[in-house]
């Protein structure tokens, strides 16, 4: 492995790298910065979050522009604001000592003439997201027609958000003779496009395989039911009473509610998502990066610009629609040669994808048990005496230790230690001593949607008057129902189409809510009736019939009698609200934070905050 004055880098940058404490290049330094600094080229650097990739192109760049000259000279695009801000940042750092160095970021969510203005004092550097990039080009408020150099940091996770056009669209204002830098943790056919269609023979480099998971990251799994997810998670922040952690969900929704849960369970928690403003985002960043939140919930687009190094877990409480994003999300931890763990929480539904994901990052999970309640409380207990053994003693003790012997005088050392460790210990004990095992084992039977779900009483089948010449197959269906019910991922299963109708389950508690949802609810013009049935597995195949039992409230498709709800116009998302309220009035979803089995003790057990 090289030093940094093997590169071939200047001594304005080496004084910045010794300020900074880097003592070696990292892998996809060592194989990058030469190649850029000893000739003009293209390049696609395939490399892993945390590996220093800001580096591998900000040494270079900082080393070919002329700072002395005002003209933007380096673009850098990347998916978000914060790592847009990250990047910008670091820059500033690398050129502390490069006279008249300007780097200027551009994103949105921030005064845009402030930022324009910054840019006509003289920018060398442009770091910008693509969104606040075009409006800016559009209103004429930034010229690239000369850049030399052009970085597509994180392409990836660009073109999953959506950017391809804005990126397209940017491009086709610099000039063809510029070199193009493409940085990404993995390598799907959009980001072969791109680099097809804007790069000219472009040379490659690759730390680790294609899309592989970080070599400091163990990845475990673990199986429950998908109405103990919550409560999962729960155990696994109480079984690592250290974790500084990242949990990611799917949707904005389901990160803001997890983390309101969590803090209300004590937790030292916060959200990270699109819905909050850029002060917002920006408190919650400060309070993650100086520990004063241990469980940041966030979503795959805003969790793009965390760069925090001692992370010690990566929670998948829902795993993401693209498995490729898996890598993204797991590579927040196990940073800077320090390891990590990415946990998955799963339902059997989802199994299958753990061996996609497998097969794309070239690890094997490991399939692992949610702790017991017993097993927490033994944790939570030696954690505790490991932090008091090693605690410095305070003088200002000193002066009430008289009062302090003279209350124990007639207690036994060992009853004294019962008593003080009773405290903490009691809380988790009143808490799992009769919390039910959320396990959930492996191998029960197959449904016709591919789910593996247990054909358990609990359960509520339905009949529906949808099927595939409507346009449905079962994952379609699926999505439909759970987007009108506003359920979650796994409310909805054992979705079978047919067709002309079809079935679907969801748990008894949702019943009520879903017949009276569908009450004079149209599709296309006409009424969907639904209706209990029996559930009937066919033998012979993959359908499964059923046998009505009443409970819903069949329409004849072509009368169009009293009020009714349509699907595809405008009603549609102005009556959501009130169709939530008709439903949720009649069967409210109990809550997953306070199963009775897990609420039996006295009281909730509160995280104490570090």
């Amino acid at each position: 492995m090289n030093t940094f004055q093997d590169l071939g880098l200047n001594e304005d940058l080496l004084k910045a790298i010794t300020d900074l404490g880097f003592e070696k290049p990292s892998e996809v330094q060592d194989k990058s910065i030469p190649i850029l600094l000893e000739s003009d080229t293209d390049l696609v650097a395939l490399a892993q979050t945390g590996t220093g990739k800001t580096a591998a192109f900000g040494f270079p760049m900082l080393q070919k522009i002329d700072s002395s000259s005002r003209t933007t000279q380096g673009l850098i695009l990347s998916p978000t604001r914060e790592l847009c801000l990250q990047i910008a940042n670091e820059m500033k750092q690398y050129g502390k000592y490069c006279n008249g160095l300007n780097v200027v970021a551009i994103y949105g969510g921030s005064s845009i003439m402030d930022q324009a203005r910054d840019v006509k004092r003289g920018a060398q550097i442009i770091v910008a997201t693509p969104g606040r990039m075009k409006d800016m080009i559009n209103r004429r408020l930034v010229d690239i027609s000369k850049i030399q150099y052009a970085v597509l940091d994180e392409a990836d996770e660009m073109l999953n958000m959506g950017f391809k056009e804005d990126i397209t669209d940017i491009l086709s204002h610099t000039p063809e003779e510029k070199n193009t830098w493409l940085f990404s943790a993995t390598m799907p056919k959009e980001v072969a496009k791109i680099a097809k269609k804007f790069m000219k023979d472009p040379q490659e480099i690759t730390v680790g395989h294609k899309n592989e998971s970080t070599s400091n990251v163990s990845h475990e799994y673990f199986l429950v039911n998908a109405r103990d997810r919550y409560q999962a998670l729960k155990r696994l922040a109480d079984a690592n009473p250290d974790i500084f952690s990242v949990i990611f969900c799917r949707t904005k929704r389901d990160t803001q509610k997890v983390a309101e849960q969590l803090i209300e369970d004590g937790y030292s928690a916060g959200a990270l998502h699109g819905d909050l403003s850029q002060n917002q985002r920006d408190i919650v960043m400060k309070q993650f990066r100086t520990q004063q939140i241990q469980m940041l919930v966030a979503t795959d687009v805003a969790a793009r610009g965390i760069d925090v190094d001692d992370i010690t877990h990566v929670i998948n409480y829902q795993l993401p629609d693209e498995i490729e994003t898996y890598t993204h999300r797991s590579g927040r931890t196990g940073r800077a040669g320090k390891t990590g763990v990415s946990m998955v929480i799963v339902s059997k539904s989802e199994v299958r994808k753990i061996k996609s994901i497998e097969r794309i990052i070239n690890k094997k999970f490991e399939l692992k048990e949610i702790p017991s309640g017993i097993e927490i409380c033994e944790v939570q207990l030696m954690s505790l005496a490991n932090k008091i053994h090693t605690t410095e003693v305070n003088p200002e003790i000193g002066k009430y230790l008289e009062s302090i012997n003279s209350m124990f005088e007639d207690t036994t050392k060992d009853e004294l230690v019962q008593k003080f460790f009773s405290v903490e210990f009691s809380r988790f004990f009143n808490y799992y001593q009769k919390s039910k095992d959320l396990n959930v084992k492996a191998g029960a039977s197959r449904d016709g949607d591919g789910e593996s779900r247990s054909y358990g009483s609990n359960a509520a089948r339905f009949f529906i008057n949808v099927g595939e010449k409507d346009g449905f197959d079962w994952m379609k269906l699926k999505d439909f129902l759970k987007e009108q019910l506003d359920l979650g991922r796994d409310d909805v299963f054992k979705v079978d189409t047919k067709d002309t109708f079809s079935f679907f389950n969801t748990e008894k508690e949702l019943q009520e809510k879903v017949l009276a949802f569908f009450t004079d609810f149209k599709y296309n013009g006409r009424f969907v009736n639904v209706e209990i049935t029996e559930d009937k597995p066919n033998r012979g195949g993959r359908g499964r019939g059923g046998k009505f039992t009443g409970g819903g409230k069949r329409r004849d498709d072509k009368r169009d009698g009293g009020k009714s709800r349509s699907f595809g116009n405008s009603s549609r998302s102005g009556n959501r609200s009130d169709r939530r309220k008709s439903s949720d009035s009649s069967s409210s979803r109990p809550r997953r934070s306070e199963s009775k089995a897990e609420t039996s003790g006295d009281s909730r057990p509160r995280r104490s905050r570090r």
